[in-house]
This record gives structure tokens, C-alpha cells and sequence, in this order.
């Protein structure tokens, strides 16, 4: 398991790069109580790329999968998880990458294209939608994951979604406690203004029925370059496996997109 510290923290990744030059590289962000082999490998991401000739590099955010646990909520935030990105590309001595951020991965994903924009060639934004600009209220929501994540039996957790997280962070192994702090990092909004001069190609990615991201399309326009896509048929779990979620990235990689906005795949 290749890994390398950031700031004093280990973070494991894994880096798959086709046979002969890689026509170009791209970074995997999973998103909450996932990891890069469940959010990537599993979902069949790392298999796509390869067929692309594209250079795969998937990292476990810190505190998930095979990277460092920690217990300070302060260590979460999202400039942390950021940075964490932008090291990976550093120890490796990338140049300019795409970026592809699914869920809370898509946060930690934009937070790094707009503290290196100058390192992304294009960002893909998954499992996220217009929602994504609403002020985030701290507190009952956060308290309730974080709950859900320590809850002793989780038979005891009553709100359907928190039981599903629960249940998929147990399956995957994770450290339910480290995934608690998580939740509690106090983070300020998102920089909209600057999301408005970021220079990078903008594709927002999201299923149909995904409730809980909002039009993709919404968040896209806030973007000088974006591109919104909904995925018919597909939930928030869906989508990410999806053949047209793979679609509507590559379509968007190699410039087959067109400038309107409100694609339905």
C-alpha cells in the first residue's frame, strides 16, 4: 500500500497507470464512510480509466479506509482535506490533473481546485447538485450523523438515511469514531465568488433522484465553464456505478459536451 504523510498525517492512495504513456491523469475523491477501493475500485472506475489509457490515482481521505484515524473534529476540515489532494499531487510530481470528487468528495474536490487552480485540467463534481450552495446549518444534522456513527446497537437509529451510513460504514470496516469527528468539522460556506472565476471545465454530475443533491445544473452555472448532467433513473448510491454517470465523464473529458445546460443521460 503506497502513502506518504501530509502535515504529519498518512494518507494511503493507490496509483494505476496503463501500459505505455498515459494519455492523462486523474484523482478519485470517495465520499463519507467509503474508501478508494469501495467508492472506485468496487464501482468500476479503476477498470474504465485503464480502458481510457488514463493514469488512476484514488486516495482514502483522511480518516477513512487505509488512512490515519483521527479524533479532533479540527482535523477534518475541509482546507485540511484539501491539502491532503494537493500533496498527492506534489509527492508525485504531477503537473496539471483532473480531479473527480463523489458526494462529500466532491467538496473536498472543489476546495482543492480552488486552492490550486492551476493544477486541475477539468473537475467533476458527483453526487452533488445545486444544494451544494445552501448555507450548511451546524448542529441537529451533524450531531445526528455523528450519533448514528457511535450508536452502540444501530437497530436503535430510526432515520432511515442515518441507518443505511451506519450500516455501509460497518460493512466497510471503518472506524465509526474517527468518522464522528468527521462530521463535526466546523467548516465557513463555500467561496462562490471564487467558484465563479475558477478557469477549469465544470462538469456536475447527479442522479435523477437524488434528493439530497439538488439540480446539477444549478450548481453548474455557478461556474464560468460548468456543465450540468442528470442521470435518469439513479439515486444518490446508483449513480456513481452507473455506465451513463461513466458516460457523461468521458463524453466530458474528451470535449463532446455541448454548451446547454440540462442534459439527461
Amino acid at each position: 500500500m503506497p502513502s506518504f504523510r501530509n502535515s504529519g498525517v498518512e494518507i494511503a492512495f493507490d496509483d494505476l497507470s496503463p501500459q505505455g504513456d498515459a494519455a492523462r491523469t486523474m484523482i478519485l475523491v470517495h465520499g463519507f464512510a467509503s474508501n478508494r477501493k469501495e467508492g472506485w475500485r468496487r464501482t468500476g472506475w479503476y477498470a474504465a480509466l485503464e480502458r481510457r489509457g488514463t493514469r488512476c490515482i484514488a486516495l482514502d481521505q483522511r480518516g477513512h479506509g487505509e488512512s490515519e484515524k483521527l479524533y479532533d473534529p479540527e482535523a477534518y476540515g475541509r482546507e485540511a482535506l484539501a491539502s491532503d489532494v494537493v500533496a498527492l499531487i506534489d509527492h508525485l510530481g504531477l503537473g496539471r490533473v483532473d480531479l473527480f470528487g463523489y458526494s462529500m468528495g466532491a467538496r473536498t474536490a472543489l476546495a482543492a481546485a480552488l486552492a490550486a487552480p492551476d493544477r486541475i485540467g477539468h473537475l467533476i463534481l458527483g453526487g452533488v447538485g445545486e444544494r451544494l450552495l445552501e448555507p450548511r446549518v451546524e448542529g441537529a444534522p451533524t450531531d445526528a450523523m455523528s450519533q448514528a456513527m457511535l450508536a452502540e446497537d444501530p437497530e436503535t437509529i430510526s432515520h432511515p438515511m442515518l441507518r443505511s451510513f451506519r450500516h455501509f460504514a460497518d460493512e466497510q470496516g471503518e472506524d465509526r469514531r474517527a468518522l464522528a469527528a468527521f462530521v463535526q468539522a466546523k467548516n465557513p460556506p463555500l467561496d462562490v465568488e471564487a467558484m465563479g472565476r475558477l478557469e477549469a471545465p465544470v462538469l456536475v454530475v447527479a442522479g435523477q433522484r437524488d434528493d439530497g443533491a439538488g439540480d446539477p445544473d444549478g450548481l453548474a452555472r455557478a461556474f464560468p465553464h460548468g456543465r450540468g448532467i442528470t442521470v435518469v433513473g439513479c439515486d444518490h448510491f446508483s449513480a456513481i456505478p452507473h455506465a451513463l454517470t461513466k458516460a457523461a465523464t468521458f463524453d466530458f473529458l474528451d470535449g463532446m459536451l455541448d454548451d446547454p445546460f440540462g442534459d439527461r443521460f
